[in-house]
């Protein structure tokens, strides 16, 4: 099966003071998350998606599907956990439990607040991640990229022809990224910022999904607003 996985779970602390999480701020007239869910129900090879958010914000979550009538029932809510990579481990666990794993099924790996995924980028990390296991979308570095360890001197000017940008979806065979999550050791596990990187330190190749330059993350109130602009533009 083919199954999608919309994280859900930031406080949103780099937005300001704002009632909500981040996820379930105004874009045009819906919030964000609703947009995203929303390209993903528009994908016929998409069997489940699986929304993760903390736990005391899933009836909220649950309402607010039903406010803007989203019905499909391709559509479920499950707890996240503690961090990025715990909430894809309980949406594998939960999958696991309650539909079960097969060899070959994969995991689409989405932030919420990346409302402006194309259908395009969607079929080329199901594409990736059946043919090579794990895939990442990224795009090439516009910008010259300063290495600082220390956030005070330069440590190294990398060759920019070689950066790219992460963005998401990030894509795996489920029974390979959950066999690396759990090999991972406690050190291994402190250093993680997100999935790819679990393979990266194993050893195991992670191929590239061209992404876009507005498949953006809404992170910041300036984020927000040049989404709003964007929005507003489309009609």
């Amino acid at each position: 099966m083919i199954y999608a996985e919309i994280l859900a779970g930031g406080k949103g602390t780099r937005m300001g003071n704002t009632e909500l999480p981040k996820q379930f701020l105004k874009l045009g007239h819906k919030p964000i998350f609703i947009h995203t869910v929303e390209q993903f129900i528009l994908n016929k090879r998409i069997e489940k998606i699986l929304i993760c958010c903390p736990e005391q914000w899933m009836s909220y979550t649950k309402d607010t599907l039903k406010k803007y009538e989203v019905k499909s029932d391709k559509v479920i809510v499950v707890a996240g956990g503690s961090t990025r990579n715990d909430t894809i481990m309980n949406g594998i666990r939960y999958i696991e439990e309650n539909i079960g794993l097969n060899d070959d099924d994969i995991i689409i790996t989405h932030d919420a607040v990346r409302p402006f995924l194309t259908q395009r980028i969607i079929d080329d990390n199901i594409d990736g991640a059946l043919e090579y296991g794990a895939v990442d979308t990224v795009v090439e570095a516009f910008d010259t990229i300063v290495h600082s360890v220390d956030g005070k001197v330069i440590t190294d000017i990398p060759i920019r022809s070689e950066m790219y940008q992460g963005q998401t979806p990030q894509s795996f065979n489920i029974k390979l990224l959950k066999d690396l999550f759990l090999s991972l050791t406690d050190d291994e596990k402190n250093i993680l910022t997100d999935a790819c990187k679990a393979l990266v330190i194993k050893g195991t190749p992670v191929h590239l999904v061209r992404g876009e330059v507005y498949n953006m993350k809404i992170t910041t109130q300036h984020d927000l607003k040049v989404a709003n602009g964007l929005v507003e533009g489309d009609k």
